[in-house]
């Protein structure tokens, strides 16, 4: 996943030095900001900020208070890079929660590596499943916030397994979580296919998942998810349960009770320029969308193309 990191500064000075300094790590992309246009850039969330303090003409303070006052921006890390050298200078800037203050000269190693790291450990913090790595519900409405803010067209993808308590009532929970890593490895590979870029793969939670790609047109996508998940999970069960076609569970009066092998459901929400002012409304056309895809035995998706 590339690292969009906003270098601030008004004169251009420092985007020439990281885009050097990163010339052979295709995952970071450097973008210059001018401090009039923080306000729109703030909107489309960075991976990391650093601001170049002896570049700008505002008060670098209260330029980091308005960074930590957005609701979007309050976990992404800020790094300021000055000639000043008044330690409380430096101290007022770490109290607005900025990660490092660095003075100059700047030694480049230095300054690769801190961005390197701070990335690496920002990434870490941000997988909030130990399961499957994904970004979680944080993420995904930041996400889908961007989204609608930048007025471009987007497909989102809810997808979760069906029948998954039984699976786990006969299999166990571990087996249980081998399918769900399965199910997250597949989505991730599929959705972030070369044919797509600006993509993004989320866990909601237990076997809920959400995939957000670009453009509205998401129906060869959501064949292929579909096809490899029936073709792939059958390793996940014995070859009895695989040739009776279902699996029994005994339910909590004892009686015996047959259930489909687990299957796969995509409920999808085509989200045309401004159909949806609010993730709230995303998210309620996802629940309906997905009903009816889970209405239909096996592994299946359904699109909801109304305006």
């Amino acid at each position: 996943m590339v690292q969009e990191i906003y270098i601030i500064d008004d004169d251009d000075s420092s985007i020439v030095i990281f885009r050097e300094l990163f010339k052979n790590d295709p995952d970071y992309k450097f973008i210059s900001v001018k401090t009039e246009q923080i306000d729109i850039a703030l909107k489309n969330i960075p991976s990391l900020i650093v601001i170049n303090e002896d570049a700008i003409d505002r008060n670098v303070v209260e330029l980091c208070k308005k960074i930590r006052k957005d609701e979007d921006n309050t976990i992404t890390p800020v790094i300021v890079v000055s000639s000043k050298d008044s330690k409380d200078h430096r101290v007022k800037i770490l109290q607005e929660s900025v990660e490092y203050y660095i003075k100059k000269p700047v030694d480049e190693e230095y300054l690769y590596y801190t961005v390197k790291n701070l990335n690496r450990l920002l990434s870490s913090n941000r997988r909030v499943s130990p399961l499957t790595g994904l970004p979680g519900n944080v993420q995904i409405h930041a996400e889908l916030k961007k989204r609608i803010t930048n007025k471009q067209p987007f497909s989102v993808l809810y997808l979760d397994l069906d029948n998954f308590k039984a699976y786990n009532d006969v299999y166990g929970f571990l087996k249980g979580d081998e399918i769900i890593e399965f199910t997250a490895d597949m989505i991730t590979k599929l959705v972030h296919s070369n044919e797509l870029e600006n993509t993004f793969v989320g866990h909601i939670g237990g076997d809920d998942f959400v995939a957000i790609v670009p453009g509205t047109n998401c129906e060869k996508l959501c064949q292929s998810l579909v096809a490899y998940f029936d073709e792939h999970v059958k390793k996940f069960f014995t070859e009895e349960d695989l040739e009776k076609g279902y699996i029994e569970v005994a339910n909590r009066r004892g009686i015996i009770e047959k259930f489909p092998l687990t299957s796969l459901s995509i409920g999808v929400v085509m989200a045309d320029v401004g159909r949806f002012h609010n993730i709230l409304e995303i998210g309620e056309i996802g629940a309906q969308v997905k009903h009816a895809a889970k209405s239909v035995m096996g592994s299946c998706y359904a699109v909801d193309k109304r305006n």
